[in-house]
């Protein structure tokens, strides 16, 4: 007596239907990836004296510094304003695209 593998009570979901839906399934995830990536997302250090714009895909779009923030005798606050903004700024990139595609990878790691 021949019998069919049980392929974990899949409620009879056949093999071209689980390809279909994960076909659609990687369509929708590409599709809202490519919404990120239009998106424009900004960092700011303390006082808005350092503005970094970035696009979806993490590429620096634009800095913005202000004169304030540049003194001559203290270098290092500089570098920290930019390290600032320029970390907000990719973190507010993590934070939308966890929102949008966070729904297809739950459970997946």
């Amino acid at each position: 007596m021949s019998r069919r593998p049980n392929f974990g009570g899949m409620g009879g979901m056949n093999m071209q239907q689980m390809m279909k839906q994960a076909k659609k399934l990687q369509a929708q995830m590409e599709q809202e990836q490519a919404n990120i990536s239009a998106q424009t997302f900004v960092g700011k250090s303390a006082d808005d004296l350092v503005v970094a714009s970035f696009s979806g895909d993490r590429k620096l779009q634009d800095l913005s510094i202000k004169p304030e923030a540049i003194d001559p005798d203290d270098p290092d606050m500089l570098q920290d304003l930019i390290i600032d903004a320029v970390n907000k700024g990719l973190s507010e990139i993590d934070q939308a695209t966890q929102a949008s595609l966070g729904k297809y990878t739950k459970g997946m790691m």
